[in-house]
């Protein structure tokens, strides 16, 4: 027998939109096409445009795009729809991550849209074999090769082994006249028992319901059924009792005396009618201990009934995929390869990949990394496809030429005068600077022993270590790298080293506070990088957010808070330039620096990738180690007059 529930496919070809006229890297393919149409095949199969408004309703909430109908290979995701008079039209996305099939795609091998569906609802004329879909529910859609014949792209027929077997199917969806009704309740019960029960956990859980709610009416009808017939056998009982004793009556009114014949006859009669009474309460005792029974299973039925959450109407918390990733990597198996990981597949779906839920969770670990950071958010970041970028830039591009007749006089040019008139040519001093993104990494050890109860307990320590160490170690080498061995970063400090501008003070004491008279000193000496307030930045020490404290015209946030803008560690202002407080100053001693101010736009961050999680098993240890790392690197566009950075040194 066919299931009226097989998940049936349909073929169509699409278009790509988007490839590149050259050769050169891009990161996704837009495809599109019908993915059904309103055609009738050769088979007589029609499938309406009107099936689709509800059809796509359950698809819509995670709209992605498989290859070859495997839910354990999504390539992209559905960006745009419409259904019109045609049939269903989509647009998807194809990502570059999907590799192989990204380059079939994009060489044309494969052009093909093929989606997965199951018929709710049809109706098919044996006479004139035309199968109308009247209701459907879309469950994927996949990017397949084009079959050979073009003739059969819209056919179900595909979808079966052999023309039989689909003649059986639509035939389920035929009309049946009335003698045929039951008999076809009994074939699908009967069907219903021998149904595998490898399906959706939404029908199991339907089909778990309807069961029991079919032994509660077939154990209804049986007590009535029941009931029915001892009131009858009752009624019938009744009424030759009392025609008896009618007959009774009567002989007694006839013969005044009685004798030992009829004395016999009065004892058989209460004799069967004691047996009768016995038998009905025997009968009613029965049914009672059915009825008990069949109450038992039902609640019995209703209890060990599997719960099951639709995979789709629920969105998995970030909290919760974070602890089944980051345990993943602690414990050094797949996602599934936990407990844990496990009970989260089974609860939200297995349709959804284990790389979705790591790519998440890695930019999400990325996110909370930069939160944390104070000077690397100041300056302009763009990505960088690899370790090293060349960038060009124009650092002078010098003035017009005001334009005179100097042959006839100091005098501007007029209409028709001779000589020149378009000013002096300037010549471009373009050069090119090099922007370097370095690996900073950091790692923890996790024992053999340890269980997945205890790596639970102690997956927040490890976490919250893992970013808070990068955080500190970018923001230190932004603001005090030396850009040399293990500290390649030149960072503000060192950039300011051989500038102009800069403000030597004896080692902090009580003759020495810093101002905010200390501060404007320090934008002075940034010279053209400081004529707009709005374009510098003041970073201080601990020691100096204190002394400015102390200041009375030093603007903290609670006055300037409204008109501020929103950086980590700002602290208030100074001429309408935001100051900010680091905790990755080195305590002032002698050489240390206390202050730094820096204009910004003169600066350049470069991020390759995002913050990434590896782990490797030690057997020689025991151990296993996880690292976190990411690659960053910060450049100075131009060098001209401090290179937009002065700073506050303590000497001795």
């Amino acid at each position: 027998m066919v299931d009226k529930n097989k998940v049936l496919t349909l073929t169509s070809t699409f278009t790509k939109s988007n490839l590149p006229t050259k050769d050169m890297s891009i990161d996704s393919i837009m495809i599109e096409g019908y993915a059904s149409t309103t055609d009738t095949d050769r088979q007589g199969d029609i499938v309406p445009a009107t099936v689709w408004k509800n059809g796509m309703q359950n698809y819509l909430k995670n709209p992605v795009i498989l290859a070859y109908h495997d839910h354990s290979e999504p390539v992209g995701r559905m960006v745009d729809h419409r259904i019109d008079g045609k049939g269903l039209w989509i647009k998807a996305r194809i990502s570059a991550a999907a590799g192989e099939v990204f380059n079939l795609i994009k060489d044309g091998v494969l052009t093909a849209f093929s989606i997965g569906f199951r018929i709710a609802d049809a109706e098919y004329d044996a006479a004139t074999e035309l199968f109308v879909v009247k209701d459907l529910e879309l469950h994927e859609i996949s990017v397949v090769s084009v079959p050979a014949n073009q003739n059969t792209l819209f056919s179900l027929s595909k979808s079966f082994k052999n023309d039989e077997e689909l003649k059986f199917f639509k035939l389920q969806f035929a009309p049946k006249p009335e003698s045929a009704k039951g008999l076809e309740s009994t074939m699908e019960a009967n069907s219903d028992t021998t149904k595998e029960w490898n399906m959706d956990p939404k029908e199991l859980e339907k089909l778990l319901a309807d069961t029991a709610k079919q032994a509660a009416v077939e154990t209804a009808k049986a007590i009535a059924e029941t009931q029915a017939k001892a009131a009858a056998e009752k009624a019938l009982a009744d009424k030759a009792q009392a025609d008896l004793d009618a007959k009774i009556k009567a002989a007694v009114a006839q013969v005044q005396t009685v004798d030992t014949g009829a004395e016999r006859l009065l004892a058989e009669v209460e004799k069967r009618v004691a047996e009768q009474e016995q038998s009905h309460k025997a009968a009613l005792e029965g049914l009672e201990a059915t009825l008990r029974e069949k109450a038992a299973e039902i609640e019995a039925i209703n209890k060990s009934r599997m719960q099951f959450q639709d995979p789709k109407s629920g969105e998995m918390p970030y909290a919760e995929k974070e602890k089944a990733v980051f345990l993943s990597k602690m414990a050094g198996k797949s996602l599934e390869g936990t407990k844990y990981g496990r009970d989260m597949v089974q609860k939200y779906g297995a349709h959804v990949p284990s790389a979705t839920w790591e790519l998440e969770v890695s930019l999400n670990l990325e996110a909370e990394v930069r939160r944390r950071l104070v000077v690397a958010p100041l300056f302009r970041n763009i990505a960088m496809q690899t370790n090293v970028m060349t960038i060009p830039v124009n650092p002078e591009a010098g003035t017009a030429t005001w334009v005179t007749n100097a042959q006839f006089g100091a005098v501007p040019a007029t209409l028709g005068a001779a000589g020149a008139s378009a000013g002096n040519t300037a010549v471009h001093a373009l050069k090119e600077i090099t922007l370097n993104a370095y690996k900073v990494a950091t790692n923890e050890y996790t024992a053999y022993e340890e269980e997945e109860d205890s790596l639970i307990a102690i997956m927040p320590v490890i976490r919250d270590g893992m970013i808070r160490r990068v955080a500190r170690a970018v923001d230190k080498a932004f603001l005090l790298g030396a850009g040399s061995g293990s500290d390649p970063v030149s960072g503000l400090a060192t950039q300011a080293t051989n500038s102009t501008g800069n403000i030597t003070t004896s080692t902090p004491s009580a003759s020495f506070v810093a101002t905010v008279s200390t501060l404007r000193a320090l934008r002075k000496g940034l010279g053209v990088w400081g004529l707009d307030p709005a374009d510098v930045v003041f970073l201080v020490s601990s020691e100096v957010y204190y002394n400015l404290l102390e200041d009375t015209t030093f603007q903290t946030m609670n006055q300037v808070g409204p008109q501020a803008t929103l950086l980590t560690g700002q602290i208030g202002q100074v001429g309408n330039s935001p100051v900010l407080v680091s905790g990755e100053f080195a305590s002032a001693a002698s050489g240390a620096v206390g202050i730094i101010a820096c204009a910004p736009s003169n600066f350049i961050v470069g991020n390759q990738r995002g913050l990434r999680i590896d782990t490797q098993e030690l057997v020689e240890t025991q151990r296993r180690v996880m690292v976190a790392s990411l690659r960053t690197g910060m450049v100075k566009v131009t060098a001209n007059y401090g290179a937009g950075v002065t700073k506050l040194v303590y000497s001795a």
